[in-house]
């Protein structure tokens, strides 16, 4: 398939910056482009943004490098105040428009729990993902990656006692090894290493009743919270950076997370998985259960092909380039959807979506990468490390102090 991003655009990227107002009048394109409440603590930092979810999500900020974020999310602790963007589904038939949206088993996520989710499209395509925090019997919380879920709910809940909203909860992540640490000095709680990995619970910080959940989107020890109206987000918010910045913790960007999450094989909506792949194809046919009531989607994926195209790749000495960029002897066999350099495994990496299923762990292919060379890449399993996700679950402590470099290609 031909790419048809001229080359003119290819190394080229856009962003949006905070301005000035230069008049005292109403802001255009405000409702689609809303702030966290807590972006004041960036703003020294001279943030760019991207567009997420009818959000604004930090892009980069001047205060450390893609690289020294990545060493701070494994060694120590980094807080990210993250574009996700959480939508209320309640009432008596909550659970049952749930079950018919997720392709997962919804009636098993308890109150006090956390579930990974997505929602398909009837022919099996991938709309968007998320976390599903289950707050009351018949309230749920679903906090949404990028894409539009809010008209789903709609268009799939008519003659269903629910209601759909927006409870204006913004979602900030502390990540790394001394995060549990650090939650340890800011609630009057002690549940640091109590709690499970998908658990959420209330705690207290400075007399605030804080929501917050054993997640996050780096497969590292970490937690997030949920600032909800009632909160004072500047006395929650200004807490953490104060207590954290004494243990090591910076503010970080995206580049935080692209490293780790690529090398943990945890997919990026829009990029990794869209509306032309289905759950089986990218490798997460795991979350998709045949067994359970007519859900959205099914009858296209119980006759959808079960095998993945979607790995991992290993490139040394550069950085894959987006998109149809992979061949062999000339012929174009798959694209690459992430791609970033990692510190540890000294090479670049990304996730890439084959054409064929028969490309897979092992196979050496072309790659053109973003400084123009073409390179060879091995295709690799994923998670490219941590496959038992130790880290994330707080069973393996041990603190890399050293990269460890990928050996090169197998053959």
């Amino acid at each position: 398939m031909r790419d048809f991003v001229h080359k003119s655009l290819r190394n080229i990227r856009f962003s949006i910056k905070p301005q000035k107002q230069e008049e005292n009048r109403p802001t255009e394109l405000a409702r689609t482009m809303s702030v966290h409440p807590l972006t004041y603590q960036e703003l020294p930092f001279d943030p760019e943004y991207s567009h997420y979810a009818g959000r604004l999500t930090t892009e980069k900020l001047t205060n450390a490098t893609p690289d020294e974020q990545y060493w701070k999310t494994r060694k120590e602790l980094i807080l990210r105040h993250t574009g996700e963007h959480p939508y209320e589904i309640s009432g008596p038939d909550a659970l049952k428009l749930l079950q018919k949206i997720f392709p997962r088993d919804i009636s098993k996520v308890k109150v006090g729990r956390c579930s990974y989710q997505f929602a398909c499209y009837h022919d099996g395509g991938m709309i968007t993902d998320g976390l599903l925090l289950r707050i009351e019997e018949n309230k749920y919380w679903f906090a949404q990656a990028d894409g539009d879920m809010f008209s789903w709910y709609k268009a799939n809940s008519i003659g269903l006692n629910v209601k759909i909203t927006e409870p204006n909860v913004w979602v900030s992540q502390i990540q790394g090894p001394k995060s549990m640490e650090l939650l340890d000095q800011i609630i009057d709680e002690d549940i640091a290493k109590k709690w499970k990995y998908f658990d959420w619970t209330i705690v207290t910080i400075k007399g605030e009743k804080l929501i917050i959940s054993r997640t996050g989107f780096t497969n590292e020890l970490g937690w997030e919270f949920y600032l909800r109206p009632e909160n004072n987000a500047e006395k929650i918010g200004d807490l953490i950076l104060e207590k954290g910045k004494k243990m090591g913790m910076i503010l970080t960007a995206t580049p935080s997370f692209r490293g780790r999450r690529i090398e943990a094989g945890l997919l990026s909506a829009g990029q990794d998985f869209d509306k032309s792949t289905n759950p089986f194809s990218v490798g997460l046919g795991k979350f998709v259960d045949l067994n359970k009531e007519n859900f959205i989607g099914k009858e296209a994926l119980i006759t959808a092909d079960k095998k993945c195209k979607t790995w991992g790749i290993r490139i040394k000495d550069g950085i894959a380039l987006k998109g149809n960029s992979l061949k062999i002897k000339e012929e174009n066999v798959g694209k690459v959807t992430s791609s970033t350099w990692s510190p540890y495994q000294v090479c670049g990496v990304g996730i890439v979506h084959m054409n064929k299923d028969d490309l897979g762990p092992g196979t050496i292919v072309e790659v053109a990468c973003v400084d123009g060379e073409i390179r060879k890449g091995e295709l690799c399993k994923l998670p490219m490390y941590d496959t038992k996700g130790e880290i994330v679950r707080g069973i393996n402590k041990e603190i890399p102090l050293d990269p460890s470099p990928w050996k090169g290609l197998s053959k």
